[in-house]
Order: structure tokens, then sequence, then C-alpha cells
């Protein structure tokens, strides 16, 4: 029986003694009282010091719960700590990525840029020498035409000239064909072309 049995047991006992007339005092047997109240006595020191046990226990539990609760934030900070550390890199990070494809993008348009004025320079170049070339091709066409105009009336005029002369030389000969004038006055006019051309 336990100490809660025991003074259970001893408060009915109380509640069940005879009370003495015109008095709140009662009769109990003595000898009945005190054996429960030795009992109790001798039940007392296992139960305090249980009961210091599970007081310290209780400490000790408090003390382990703390400790582990501070453990707990601490790990907490430094995850809140290293998440926001992260986080400033992240956005470091995306800042330095956004500046640096701006920056080459920049760069780049500033090279097509130069690329395409060089190439409208070159092409402006290009241009000119060919429409120099070209002034000097017709300019030397325009000449070779005014040469070949100018041998040709003089190998008409050479060619007339001369037959004049053969007329009054050569009369009663037959008269030269067609064709052979016409040969004689390209053989002149081919003489006086290539004569013009070595001049010049």
């Amino acid at each position: 029986m336990d100490v809660h049995d025991q003074l259970n047991q001893l408060a009915a006992t109380v509640r069940a003694a005879k009370t003495m007339p015109m008095s709140a005092s009662c009769l109990v047997n003595r000898a009945a009282m005190l054996d429960v109240l030795e009992r109790l006595q001798d039940g007392l020191p296992a139960n305090l010091d249980h009961a210091e046990a599970l007081l310290s226990d209780r400490d000790a539990v408090l003390a382990a719960g703390r400790e582990q609760a501070e453990r707990i934030l601490d790990g907490a900070r430094a995850e809140r700590d290293q998440l926001i550390e992260q986080t400033d890199v992240l956005v470091a990070a995306r800042a330095r990525a956004f500046t640096v494809v701006t920056e080459a993008r920049a760069e780049s348009t500033r090279l097509l840029a130069d690329a395409d004025d060089y190439v409208n320079r070159k092409l402006a170049e290009f241009e000119m020498v060919l429409g120099q070339l070209q002034s000097q091709v017709n300019n030397g066409r325009q000449r070779l035409t005014a040469r070949r105009e100018a041998d040709l009336v003089r190998a008409k005029g050479a060619a007339q000239g001369s037959q004049h002369g053969e007329n009054a030389r050569l009369d009663g000969l037959p008269e030269p064909s067609t064709t052979s004038v016409v040969e004689a006055v390209d053989h002149l006019g081919a003489g006086a072309a290539a004569a013009s051309v070595g001049a010049r």
C-alpha cells in the first residue's frame, strides 16, 4: 500500500470515528492510527527520494530540452544566414551576368557598325576606281573610233587619188574589179590603223 492509500485509509478512519456528544472531537483507535502513521513514516523517505529523483530528472530533461532548443535555434540562424548570403550572391551574380550580357551586346553592335563602315568605305573606293576605269575605257573607245574614221577617210581619199592617176596612165587596160578596189582600201586602212596604233 502506497502513501496515498494510507492517507486515504487514515482519512476514512477519522471520518468513521464516533463523535463525542456536544463536541467536534471524535474517538479513534489509537493503536490503529499509530500503525497507519508509522507506515506513512516508513514510506515517506522512499517516496521523497523518488520525488527528488523525479525533480532532478525533470531538471535534467528541461536542461537537455533547453540545450536542444538552443542547438536548433543556432542551426536555424546559421541556415538563415547562409540562405541570405546565397541570396545576396545570387542577386550579385545575376546583376553581373546582366552587365556582362549588356556590354557584350553593345560591343557586338559597335563591331558590326565598324565593319559596315569599313565595307562601305571600301565599296566607295572600288566604285570610284571602277568609275575612273569606265571613263578611261569610254575615252579610249571614243579615241579609237575617231582614229578609225579618220584613217578610213584618209584611205578613201588616197584610193581615189591613185585611181585617177592610174586611169590616166593605164588607158586601154581593163578596169580593176570592185573586189580589188575594196581589198586595196581595206589593206590601206589596216596599214594606217597599225601605223596609228604603233605611233600611240
